[in-house]
């Protein structure tokens, strides 16, 4: 599905609710498949969360998560632990060039039994799920937080818990942080000093508890692009968020502001106002190492406003769902940008123009739809494959019309 944006105006004053987060949702869906005394409330809809679900409470032998890589990941963790059972975890072609190697070794290393049915590295995995009684193991510091995340997740189940040493300067230090704060809501005993994590083994039964998860922060970033791109003035309020969060993408509400955008926080919700206008002569200058997800967005909007910006820190866009730094290369220029990319950062300098009536290809990746989205304030865009979104966002295009876009 290809949908065309006619030139629009944000509406003022909009409420929006955006589901729960993909990253704390899928977190705590596989903590609930360890511990049933576990209920959640506003878990996503995204297609992530949607087949996470599904391959927890599947008894088939062929699992196949299709695009979704946290689920892959923590999957590969979670059936390596599921005593006498054997799975065969795959996913789509794109999941098959996606590496996994990191985590396999990690877990093989701890005693799991994992191979590879193709490619050495990579899905599809044959796991046969065992009792782990190894409990050390160490991981260059600056891998995916997922495979930290997924080791962290299982390893309050392991004979003997977790200890993690990290070797290097750590990346995606939110991530981590936020998997140990909700096993530590859960009742796990974590500790995390220096580069080494420590998980202990649950002796003890968990207590019957409700967690909500708080609604997704990148999911947020389109709004804050939105409003970044609109008229002084121009507010929408998204609920539920809070000032004190544990997804490392909230820095958006510190990001934006030099973008012209403030945020205010009352009773689980937030409002984003354009305050200011952002003189065409300032530069934006960011480490994204964090939060490398918000890329994207803010790439765009800086292409939006005509301000030059650099980003450095991004070195695992490189395997998500496409390389996204060559995607944001491709289709920036498309529009009449001037972009330069290396491994791990992107510069985009300052112009004036937006080519009209361009078609944004999105590569099977839900961010590269909904970070171009927005230009639809500036100029007619073209977005191709437009229901990728349904991967994080599946109402994202119905709340778009909502506040005001023009959508054929």
């Amino acid at each position: 599905m290809h949908i065309s944006i006619q030139k629009s105006k944000l509406l003022n004053n909009q409420n929006i609710q955006i589901t729960g987060s993909k990253s704390e949702s899928n977190r705590l869906l596989l903590l609930k498949a360890l511990y049933s005394q576990i209920q959640i409330k506003n878990v996503s809809n995204s297609d992530d969360s949607v087949l996470m679900q599904k391959a927890l409470t599947s008894t088939d032998e062929l699992i196949d998560i299709h695009h979704a890589g946290t689920a892959m990941r923590f999957l590969t963790a979670y059936f390596s632990i599921q005593n006498n059972r054997e799975v065969t975890l795959t996913g789509s072609s794109r999941m098959k060039e996606r590496p996994i190697k990191i985590l396999v070794d990690a877990l093989n290393t701890l005693g799991a039994d994992i191979t590879y049915l193709e490619n050495d590295g990579f899905t599809p995995l044959k796991i046969r799920g065992k009792q782990l009684t190894k409990n050390k193991v160490t991981l260059e510091a600056n891998v995916s937080s997922q495979y930290i995340s997924a080791l962290l997740l299982i390893a309050s189940k392991l004979e003997n818990g977790l200890e993690l040493t990290l070797e290097g300067q750590i990346t995606s230090v939110p991530y981590i942080k936020m998997t140990l704060s909700l096993l530590d809501s859960i009742g796990i005993e974590t500790n995390f000093t220096e580069n080494v994590i420590t998980v202990k083994s649950q002796t003890n039964k968990i207590k019957s508890q409700t967690l909500t998860v708080e609604s997704d922060w990148s999911s947020a970033s389109y709004f804050y692009s939105l409003i970044a791109l609109s008229a002084i003035g121009t507010e929408i309020t998204i609920a539920s968020y809070q000032e004190e969060s544990l997804q490392g993408d909230s820095v958006l509400a510190n990001i934006y502001n030099d973008f012209g955008v403030e945020t205010r926080f009352e009773n689980n919700k937030m409002t984003l106002r354009k305050s200011s206008i952002v003189s065409r002569q300032s530069s934006i200058q960011l480490d994204l190492k964090h939060a490398p997800d918000i890329a994207q967005t803010i790439a765009v909007t800086a292409f939006g406003l005509g301000l030059e910006c650099n980003m450095v820190g991004l070195h695992t866009l490189k395997i998500k769902e496409t390389d996204r730094l060559v995607a944001l290369k491709t289709e920036l220029e498309k529009l009449g940008g001037e972009v330069s990319i290396t491994d791990a950062t992107l510069h985009l300098k300052s112009s004036n123009d937006i080519k009209s009536n361009i078609s944004i290809a999105t590569y099977n990746d839900h961010r590269m739809a909904m970070a171009f989205a927005p230009l639809g304030l500036k100029t007619p865009i073209i977005i191709e494959n437009a229901d990728v979104v349904t991967k994080s966002y599946p109402q994202f295009w119905e709340d778009l019309q909502t506040i005001g876009f023009n959508i054929d």
